[in-house]
């Protein structure tokens, strides 16, 4: 019945792992920035195409 039960004994900490590679971490911040960067772009082309578009329909009920 040991075997079964050997890790409950042991602390949550122990197992954890030591952290995360600074590598890692400058790969996640760059692929997140390049997210934000991608969504700030398209809210720009969407604020263009409306902007455009309101345009257009001002000028037809001229």
């Amino acid at each position: 019945m040991s075997t079964l039960t050997h890790d409950i004994d042991r602390p949550f900490q122990a197992e954890r792992p030591a952290g995360i590679s600074e590598a890692y971490k400058a790969r996640l911040q760059r692929i997140a920035l390049q997210a934000l960067t991608l969504l700030s772009m398209a809210s720009v082309l969407t604020a263009l195409i409306a902007l455009k578009t309101a345009i257009h329909v001002w000028r037809l009920q001229t």
